[in-house]
């Protein structure tokens, strides 16, 4: 139960067609912003539902349980690889014409998972929906910027958290009731065609009310080479570490392991290269020269895959070692959504007073949940009910929605001001593949410990003792954020 982190890839100073300050608004920005809004919410109900509709899904569809991880992780990685080439796309061609591609995309490949036959065809249309969904997220700052012009922006950013909050509240919940609802025979292909409306409304309100581009920034050209390499390394990465445990840890997926460093290493070396020869690289490395930015983006990894990885593991938790449908498992956990819409307000009021701390408060609330989550599986064992979830997961969500608000803004705080389009927009990609670890590793874990099931049920016994060992490692990996977090700097950058 996670929402992606949309962050400026870009200021408006370093934008050809950005506003100037003293523009007027345009007057049709609320129309405008709502198309923007629509665009977003496609993004943040796919990053979620599918964690809801997964069993449902390996029901109809068959296959291993490690498509199941699949089905989220190749997403996320899909968005880690593309998002900083869906930025430069932005820069390149023009934010309005780029996001209304990328949402038309985004259609075509949710019809393409609702009518997926299998789980490969499934698995690859939700890759093809991350690489969409990573042309689409970027530029949604910079509109929401030249609709409003600087003096008003705020109005328009203060709408948004919000609606990402309800989004992240209500996806899940609407996605178990499409899928228990299985209206006109659609069951868990529902939770796709629902992009449909969402998404038209995008593409007709933006291609009408958005505003056009008025000029762009073509040299340095688009970095097909450093996408191609990072994507190489990223898969290399997170692929064995969803397939190794089924297929019994071969030697070809530690290879893949090993070989996933070198991968990244000629990557980095690639951008170094670029950059020395003046043309636009994917990442900039020498906003990691900067220690506090370089833990920023470890505390990164760490909390986003924790975040992701935990969620997908208590919602397979409830449906397949408890029993519970779609809806009734989404209910159970909509506490943390609740805890997490609450976090954030409290966060936005008093970031600029704490700084670092609320990190810590944020962290410390999510350690008293997950300790009490622990309680509560050891108390009411496997006749635990969805009423003894709502205070561990409310407290956890709490803890996590008080760090949504402030981090990046805290992680940017110590490098240079012309670097923080671009460490803005690695954080992003880094976010996605923390996510894609998480899942991995928190589902490896999982299954791992879940065993496998008799005449298609899972023993209730041993998936509690899969919660509990999933539990401890979302323990251990919150532990290690929270000791990253003294790292980074003490004051959230000012806007």
């Amino acid at each position: 139960m996670t929402a992606t982190l949309d962050t400026p890839v870009s200021t408006p100073e370093t934008r050809p067609d950005a506003r100037p300050d003293g523009a007027a608004p345009h007057p049709r920005r609320w129309l405008g912003l709502s198309a923007v809004l629509a665009a977003t919410l496609l993004n943040l109900l796919d990053s979620t539902v599918v964690n809801v509709a997964a069993p449902a899904i390996r029901a109809d569809l068959g296959g291993s349980y490690s498509a199941l991880q699949w089905m989220a992780a190749g997403y996320t990685l899909a968005l880690a690889v593309a998002l900083l080439t869906g930025g430069r796309l932005g820069d390149m061609f023009g934010r309005k014409p780029v996001l209304l591609a990328g949402a038309a995309g985004f259609l075509a490949t949710s019809v393409a998972c609702a009518f997926a036959w299998s789980p490969e065809s499934l698995i690859a249309a939700r890759v093809a929906q991350g690489l969409c969904a990573a042309v689409m997220i970027p530029q949604g700052f910079g509109l929401i910027r030249d609709l409003f012009g600087a003096k008003d922006v705020g109005k328009a950013f203060a709408l948004l958290g919000p609606v990402i909050g309800l989004a992240t509240i209500l996806g899940p919940v609407v996605a178990g009731l499409l899928v228990d609802a299985d209206l006109l025979g659609t069951g868990w292909r529902a939770i796709f065609l629902i992009n449909i409306p969402v998404g038209a409304y995008a593409l007709v309100v933006g291609a009408r009310v958005l505003p056009a581009p008025v000029a762009a920034d073509r040299s340095g050209g688009l970095d097909g080479i450093g996408m191609l390499l990072g994507g190489l390394g990223m898969s290399m990465l997170v692929y064995p570490l969803v397939q190794g445990r089924e297929l019994g840890w071969p030697v070809w997926s530690l290879a893949l392991l090993a070989g996933s460093v070198p991968v990244l290493a000629v990557f980095a070396l690639h951008q170094l290269r670029r950059a020395r020869s003046g043309r636009t690289p994917l990442v900039r490395l020498s906003v990691f020269a900067s220690r506090s930015y370089s833990s920023g983006v470890l505390f990164v990894v760490v909390f986003f895959g924790l975040i992701t990885g935990f969620s997908l593991a208590v919602g397979l938790f409830l449906q397949l070692g408890l029993g519970y449908t779609p809806l009734t498992a989404s209910l159970a956990m909509s506490s943390w959504a609740i805890g997490a819409f609450a976090g954030s307000a409290f966060s936005g009021m008093t970031m600029n007073s704490l700084g670092r701390k609320i990190l810590h408060i944020g962290l410390g609330t999510m350690l008293a949940g997950l300790v009490a989550l622990y309680a509560v599986f050891e108390t009411a064992g496997t006749g635990l009910g969805g009423w003894h979830l709502v205070a561990p997961l409310l407290l956890f969500g709490a803890g996590m929605g008080m760090i949504f608000v402030p981090l990046f803004d805290i992680i940017v705080a110590g490098i240079a001001d012309h670097e923080v389009g671009s460490g803005s927009a690695a954080l992003e990609s880094v976010q996605q593949l923390g996510a894609s670890l998480g899942i991995a590793i928190l589902g490896t874990v999982f299954f791992g410990a879940i065993g496998a099931p008799v005449a298609g049920h899972f023993d209730p016994s041993a998936a509690l003792d899969a919660a509990k060992r999933v539990a401890e490692l979302t323990l251990a990996l919150t532990a290690v954020a929270f000791l990253v977090a003294f790292l980074l700097p003490r004051r959230a950058r000012a806007h």
